[in-house]
């Protein structure tokens, strides 16, 4: 199914969307594309208004909306359709517009799983509980041994156990410090969380040594090397970074808006430069 004809806005809901890579990213494509579309920040804070979001998203004009931190939980629960990885997960980063309806989709999934290559991982630990988290289970589930879940809210890593519960994945919950004792044996460290935005930041997992067949995923992305990927590579570490992550959602994006081939080699051509320039 192909987007509305006469759309030609994509946009990005998130508290601080204004302030992510997705804009810088997505226009210099749409502009050499000539499709007359263009990409457009909406800030919405965690307590906003979604209901009026979502009658926004109806609005004539409207392509898709991608959905980042913290409504991605939102997003899978206003979709009118949705795909299995976003009933599985609980989770979208993609409301793709059809008529009025909403279809929900997660590229992060998608992500993860190109990213990560099918590797059975013996032992994961998830740093962080959120919708990048929710993405990483779906993605390993039935590939993985045991996970491990942290997160500084409580509630949150019981929602992302009970997620694993019902994926029949074995998974328990620790705490942030436990969760940096256990990263020296874990297969996948995974952070989920903001920590590496600030330069300043610490690795997420503390900076402990890591098992030798230990893969990194650090989903955040930044101007600078984050101290986590950092130290993967002082540790001789494999690492995925956000960067990675960031091309491989947005590659995963490109059919479900409709667009071709070219869309693909000028959204990897683009972020390059981008990456170059930070």
């Amino acid at each position: 199914m192909e987007p509305c004809a006469e759309a030609s806005r994509l946009v990005l809901i998130g508290s601080a969307a204004s302030k992510a890579m997705s804009p810088g990213l997505w226009n210099p494509v749409l502009q050499k594309l000539r499709n007359g579309w263009a990409y457009e920040a909406w800030d919405v804070a965690p307590d906003g208004d979604l209901a009026a979001i979502r009658r926004r998203l109806l609005e004539p004009g409207i392509v898709a909306a991608n959905v980042t931190m913290p409504h991605k939980h939102w997003a899978a629960e206003t979709a009118d359709e949705a795909t299995d990885p976003v009933r599985r997960s609980g989770a979208c980063n993609l409301l793709v517009r059809q008529g009025k309806e909403l279809v929900g989709h997660n590229t992060d999934i998608t992500a993860v799983s190109v990213l990560l290559g099918g590797q059975f991982q013996r032992h994961a630990l998830l740093l962080g509980a959120g919708g990048a988290a929710r993405a990483v289970l779906v993605a390993i589930s039935g590939n993985v041994g045991t996970v491990s879940i942290t997160d500084r809210d409580p509630r949150a890593a019981q929602e992302l156990l009970d997620l694993a519960g019902g994926l029949g994945v074995d998974a328990r919950i620790v705490t942030w410090l436990q969760a940096q004792d256990l990263a020296a044996g874990v297969s996948l460290v995974v952070n989920a969380t903001p920590i590496g935005k600030d330069a300043a930041d610490a690795p997420a997992w503390g900076g402990k040594p890591l098992a030798p067949d230990a893969l990194l995923y650090d989903f955040v992305y930044a101007g600078h090397t984050t101290a986590s990927i950092a130290r993967a590579c002082e540790l001789g570490i494999r690492f995925v970074d956000g960067w990675d992550h960031l091309r491989e959602q947005a590659v995963a994006m490109v059919p479900l808006l409709g667009l071709d081939g070219q869309a693909t080699v000028l959204l990897q051509q683009t972020l390059g430069q981008l990456r170059a320039a930070s």
